[in-house]
């Protein structure tokens, strides 16, 4: 009789997954260059949150080098890839945790408290809007903060809404604001914006007035294939270029600017 041969079972983890009720921040990046961005805006992300959570000495996001490499360096794109592999392996109790999105161009890092997205993307870019951040990364572009997160169906949109806009809208008894929605829908069909839109505006109430140019506060709601999110952000959200990161840091002057 033959000896039967085990192969030791293999303990693999599961891939990070978008799951109900998680925060994150969306990010879009210039076309295949996703997995370099992953790696340089979550080094970016956990220098920022050590300066606005941790004992930091400063209270400046982190001024780093401008230096965009060119698609001719070949070792250095490898060493990225290799840190995007890493990265993929990374614990769940990590700040911020890359999500693997299959659209192309974006981006999504789950985080956890302290990181509270709206409040830490808004960080970002103000400070790179006063010069006091110089260009890090080479591929990112917008940014856009998640409060929370639900699958996307009429329901879970409702539930999500209710978890977002209550503190904001109905936290403060007699406060009424101006407000805007703005939907982003990608690959997913069966949501259509301006059901999104109704349905939404009758969860805000109507003792606030729709102003969709001059307002206080404005509903983002990211739809992309089977998930959903939303958060609620504030007036300065046109200022600083709908959160364009890579916009804002044009006009900000690098080390060898006088």
């Amino acid at each position: 009789m033959q000896k039967q041969w085990q192969t030791p079972k293999k303990n693999y983890s599961a891939a990070p997954s978008i799951k109900p009720g998680d925060a994150g921040i969306w990010a879009t990046c210039e076309m295949h260059k996703e997995g370099l961005c992953t790696v340089e805006l979550k080094d970016f992300f956990n220098e920022c949150a050590d300066v606005i959570y941790g004992d930091a000495s400063t209270n400046e996001l982190p001024a780093t080098e401008n230096k965009r490499g060119t698609s001719d360096d070949i070792e250095a794109d490898i060493n990225m890839e290799v840190k995007v592999i890493q990265s993929s392996n990374s614990k769940q109790d990590a700040l911020f945790v890359p999500v693997k999105i299959d659209v192309q161009c974006v981006l999504f890092f789950k985080t956890r408290e302290p990181v509270e997205p709206v409040s830490f993307v808004h960080r970002i870019c103000d400070d790179a809007s006063k010069d006091k951040l110089l260009k890090r990364t080479r591929f990112v572009k917008r940014l856009t903060p998640m409060t929370r997160m639900g699958k996307a169906n009429e329901k879970s949109l409702e539930d999500v809404a209710k978890a977002v806009l209550g503190p904001v809208f109905h936290g403060e008894e007699g406060r009424t604001w101006k407000f805007a929605i703005r939907p982003t829908i990608r690959n997913n069909h069966a949501m259509k914006r301006d059901d999104v839109i109704k349905r939404v505006a009758d969860l805000v109430g109507k003792s606030h007035t729709v102003d969709l140019k001059h307002y206080d506060r404005l509903v983002l709601i990211d739809i992309y294939r089977n998930v959903l999110g939303m958060s609620v952000v504030g007036s300065t959200y046109e200022n600083l270029k709908r959160y364009n990161l890579a916009e804002i840091l044009e006009k900000t002057p690098t080390k060898s600017d006088d």
